[in-house]
């Protein structure tokens, strides 16, 4: 009995090794089979040199020769894109120009020095087709801005544009790391309100589309609008936290297609409680543009390089220019004199209290060198009613602040807050405004503190550092007026 045991025990042992070693085979055979996926920005990096990888994208150019086939494929993930080698026999007619494919094979070293590396393909799969007869961007074709924008739904397939969306994606990253890193909190101001903010009247009314209103009452109850700025929201919230900040899309309905003007804009804005002086909020905001730039410098190289180069050629020196030398403050009134003196001929005028258009701002950059320009203290009726009163005399100012850069204009503009309730209070009274403010007075009523803020345009940021002449080059998607384009 007990030898038949232990011959039944030896027979079950033999057949689990026989099992196991059947099983690591397969798992060997599976493991061998299975591709490291990588984003081609990965695989150019060279980290995975000699494994079986998966990389799929968007092929870029197709060269079949008679024993090879060359193809460039990207996905979005970088500029550059990587180089696949292939079989003849693994080409397919519908391998063209802007269809999207799966390869599977070896990352190797290239032999070739303008590529680090290329991919030995096993296997093409060809994912999505494209008629490259039909296709409105042509191979080896560089077409111009003006071109792709017609074509929104289109456009981030070119490299210029796939370069403007990974900058605007480093940017946004850039400053919102900036205003964590110092002590922001980010607040989520509404897109809808009832308020307007820059007093300007250019607003989108909000509505329903459908009956969706009883015995004549709108939705809301109030008038509501696409909201034109969050300064109003933030600062609500500037008296329970010493900084605040707020990063989304603002509307103006102006009636312009001008290269510097959008229905639909994003805004960057921040308030700074417990502060009365102007250089608090100069001191920012120019620290959020060099943060900003110079992370994006850093880490989007080459594709600022591609507008540097064949967009804007020259642009470099300007950006390094601003980077290396301090933002000069001038007042108003210095700068209506530098403009009197010139012997430039304005199309408008440069009367002390006339507001300053673009060509003066264009000008005034010049005139300080060609590097971003603080322009303070405006004149108190150019101002909106929560600008603060300088109470200065005989030229009546407000504690405002725009900031002016190469080839744009006005980049961001901001104010202390005039938190003197009576001072507030009389100037809503002569504009009317005191019942549909009273909310706001209440902000001045219950522990009240010296503040201001302002807000930064960021495409025309993106312009700036990039030299883009058109503002609707550097939105995914420009709205604008008689066009809404998706």
């Amino acid at each position: 009995m007990f030898q038949t045991s232990a011959k039944t025990f030896s027979v079950l042992a033999a057949t689990a090794s026989a099992y196991r070693r059947v099983f690591l085979v397969g798992l060997r055979r599976y493991c061998k089979k299975t591709s490291t996926k990588l984003r081609v920005s990965e695989a150019l990096s060279g980290a995975q040199l000699g494994a079986d990888v998966k990389v799929q994208g968007w092929v870029r150019s197709v060269r079949p020769q008679k024993n090879n086939i060359f193809l460039h494929v990207n996905d979005g993930s970088s500029l550059q894109s990587l180089q696949i080698v292939a079989d003849a026999k693994l080409n397919d007619p519908l391998l063209t120009f802007g269809s999207a494919v799966e390869v599977t094979g070896i990352l190797k070293k290239s032999p070739h020095q303008k590529q680090p590396v290329e991919l030995e393909a096993e296997q093409i799969r060809v994912v999505g087709e494209c008629n490259p007869v039909n296709f409105p961007f042509k191979i080896k074709k560089r077409h111009s801005l003006e071109y792709i924008r017609q074509l929104p739904h289109l456009r981030c397939r070119t490299n210029a544009f796939s370069s403007l969306l990974r900058i605007r994606s480093e940017a946004t990253a850039a400053i919102h790391s900036y205003f964590k890193n110092n002590g922001f909190v980010q607040i989520h101001t509404p897109i809808i309100t009832s308020n307007d903010c820059e007093g300007a009247g250019e607003l989108f009314q909000v509505e329903p589309s459908g009956p969706a209103t009883v015995d004549d009452e709108s939705f809301f109850s109030v008038p509501a609008f696409l909201t034109v700025s969050g300064q109003l929201h933030l600062e609500v919230m500037a008296g329970a936290f010493s900084r605040v900040y707020t990063f989304g899309p603002t509307f103006r309905a102006e009636n312009s297609q001008s290269r510097r003007h959008l229905a639909e804009f994003f805004m960057v804005e921040a308030e700074i409680s417990f502060t009365e002086s102007l250089e608090d909020l100069t001191k920012v905001i120019e620290d959020v543009f060099r943060s900003a730039t110079e992370r994006v410098l850093a880490r989007c190289a080459e594709d600022v390089d591609l507008f540097h180069r064949h967009v804007t050629p020259g642009h470099r020196d300007t950006v390094e220019a601003m980077l290396n030398k301090s933002f000069p403050v001038i007042s108003y009134t210095e700068a209506i004199d530098i403009l009197h003196r010139s012997s430039e001929k304005f199309t408008f005028p440069t009367d002390w209290g006339c507001d300053l258009m673009t060509e003066h701002e264009k000008y005034l950059v010049k005139h300080c060198g060609n590097v971003p320009v603080f322009v303070t203290n405006y004149p108190y009726d150019l101002k909106p009613f929560y600008a603060r009163d300088n109470q200065d005399h005989p030229k009546h100012t407000a504690a405002a602040v725009d900031l002016l850069v190469p080839g744009v204009g006005e980049l961001c503009g901001g104010s202390l807050r005039e938190e003197r309730l009576n001072l507030l209070m009389d100037r809503l009274k002569r504009v009317g405004l005191e019942d549909t403010y009273n909310w706001y007075l209440d902000l001045r009523r219950f522990g009240s503190v010296p503040h201001g803020g302002f807000g930064l345009g960021f495409e025309r940021y993106l312009q700036c550092v990039l030299g883009v002449d058109n503002i609707k080059d550097v939105i995914p998607f420009p709205r604008f007026s008689h066009s809404c384009l998706l």
